[in-house]
């Protein structure tokens, strides 16, 4: 979340190295609503939720036997709570697509790559549907 502050424009990608394929997806992330952020929270498993509470990510710890150590005090704090709370400084994010790219690897070194690429409405009262792509055939 602190590079994301800084820069919100990210980049994904799928790999499957033994196929020769791979899916690379672009775009910008956005704060998910703390309700959501909730809801995702609650239904993941009791020991994700300790391990949300005791490593707030990416900061810097002194060594693993610090985050075993907050782990075990945590379960021993919530041991008599049924629902774990979510904690204030955790949330999700959601991630805006603007581009998938589809890499089928040739041993011919002629790929197969197609850019579906989202199309941004500059002028509202043009006639496109906010959910059209362009797609286009990449030289490898």
């Amino acid at each position: 979340s602190q590079h994301i502050n800084k820069n919100a424009h990210v980049s994904v990608l799928f790999p499957w190295i033994d196929l020769e394929r791979q899916v690379r997806i672009q775009g910008t992330l956005t704060k998910i609503s703390t309700a959501d952020s909730a809801h995702y929270f609650s239904g993941r498993p009791r020991s994700s939720q300790l391990g949300a509470w005791a490593s707030q990510q990416s900061s810097v710890v002194p060594n693993r036997e610090f985050l075993e150590a907050n782990y075990t005090a945590l379960e021993e704090k919530f041991a008599n709570n049924e629902i774990i709370p979510m904690p204030e400084f955790w949330g999700g994010w959601a991630l805006q697509i603007t581009e998938i790219e589809f890499w089928q690897g040739r041993t011919s070194r002629l790929h197969d790559r197609l850019l579906y690429k989202k199309n941004v409405i500059k002028n509202f009262a043009a006639k496109a549907a906010e959910n059209d792509w362009t797609i286009s055939r990449l030289a490898p």
